[in-house]
């Protein structure tokens, strides 16, 4: 007995693979997990975002303009969307996250130019994300003196010899000092809260269903509602207390502004915590255990967290990666929660964003209600 016998231990291979065959949901994360991680490491996630939406307030429209902004167009880092009438409506669309750049291109700017007194560009940029328009910026400055290289001929090419024909000017909106905690930390929030909201509350029914103290509920004189709500009521007061614990500690530790409403920021909230139960909930239903609710939790957790524009730039994903990261909740939390902290935003502009948690909330709320009133029958 005491002798390594081949024999045996073919006998517990064999024994595994069975028991690895019978649990079709872990085999099917075993492999499923790696090959997601593969395409959207492979794939969607791109350092080098381009075709960012840019808006265009000019106050006069000449050759030299009209070169420079087809210039930008073709260099794939911008994509012109509009030309608001003044720079307010601008400002909004920077505001709302519609636009990533507004360049504002000042009156007499041709005639300053043919006279070499380097007329001022300036370009205003939503810096809530550094890393999305970093390389945009640094393309930006040589981009205009190509543009008009070819404009300034005949008596102007001695401006082509100077360095620079027109004075660019950048402002970092949002963020002036570019600093990465400004966009990290709250979108931490988001983050903290999918991953604990959605693995505490799948794992505590699956907890039950394991235990066998679920038919001790079932036994007990309440409706399915009502146990729902039961389950999902402690959790969102959780939920508060972090957000509380971690916007304490992003002004404290991180100086993280805080210039919109805390109350407009706990009534999205809110609906992302719901959305973020539902989706434990409708997993509690599904796994069997709580190694399938934990395995679920991680499925939905990877692409939130590589999507959403936590991680990477959104603007630098293929259109299909963006498709799937607008059915994310955590993608318009993190557009809400940046939105509030650093650019004040007022309802009507996280409106936008918040409609798609409350559409995603009522359909996985549907779902869920109808798996766990199925799983109680």
């Amino acid at each position: 007995m005491n002798r390594f016998s081949w024999r045996r231990l073919l006998a517990v291979l064999a024994k595994e693979f069975i028991q690895m065959r019978r649990d079709r949901l872990t085999f099917a994360m075993m492999v499923g997990i790696p090959i997601m991680q593969l395409c959207l490491f492979g794939y969607a996630i791109n350092t080098d975002p381009k075709h960012l939406p840019t808006v265009v307030v000019a106050a006069e429209s000449n050759e030299y303009t009209r070169r420079l902004l087809s210039a930008m167009e073709q260099s794939d880092y911008f994509d012109l969307i509009a030309q608001p009438a003044d720079l307010d409506r601008g400002r909004a669309m920077l505001a709302r996250g519609q636009a990533l750049f507004l360049v504002r291109v000042p009156p007499d700017f041709g005639r300053s130019l043919v006279r070499g007194e380097r007329p001022a560009l300036l370009v205003e940029i939503d810096a809530t994300d550094p890393v999305a328009a970093g390389n945009a910026i640094a393309a930006l400055g040589t981009l205009a003196d190509q543009a008009l290289t070819s404009e300034l001929r005949g008596p102007l090419t001695g401006l082509n010899a100077r360095p620079g024909a027109i004075d660019l000017r950048i402002h970092r909106r949002f963020n002036p000092e570019g600093l990465t905690a400004y966009n990290i930390v709250p979108g931490l929030m988001g983050v903290i809260l999918t991953m604990t909201l959605i693995m505490m509350t799948g794992l505590a029914i699956a907890r039950e269903r394991e235990r066998g103290t679920f038919e001790n509920l079932l036994a007990m004189p309440v409706r399915p509602i009502e146990i729902m709500l039961g389950k999902l009521v402690p959790y969102i007061l959780v939920a508060y207390i972090q957000v509380i614990v971690i916007l304490v500690a992003a002004r404290a530790l991180f100086a993280v502004p805080i210039l919109g409403s805390p109350w407009l920021l706990f009534g999205c909230t809110l609906a992302f915590i719901v959305a973020n139960l539902s989706v434990g909930l409708l997993f509690s239903t599904l796994a069997k255990n709580q190694m399938q609710a934990m395995q679920m939790t991680f499925f939905f957790f990877l692409p939130s967290m590589l999507l959403s524009g936590f991680m990477f730039p959104f603007r630098g994903m293929p259109g299909w990666a963006q498709a799937i990261g607008e059915l994310l909740p955590l993608t318009h939390f993190l557009r809400i929660v940046r939105g509030i902290l650093l650019k004040a935003n007022t309802a009507s502009d996280v409106w936008p964003n918040l409609w798609p948690l409350l559409a995603f909330t009522l359909v996985v709320v549907a779902l869920g209600a109808k798996r766990f009133r199925r799983t109680l029958d």
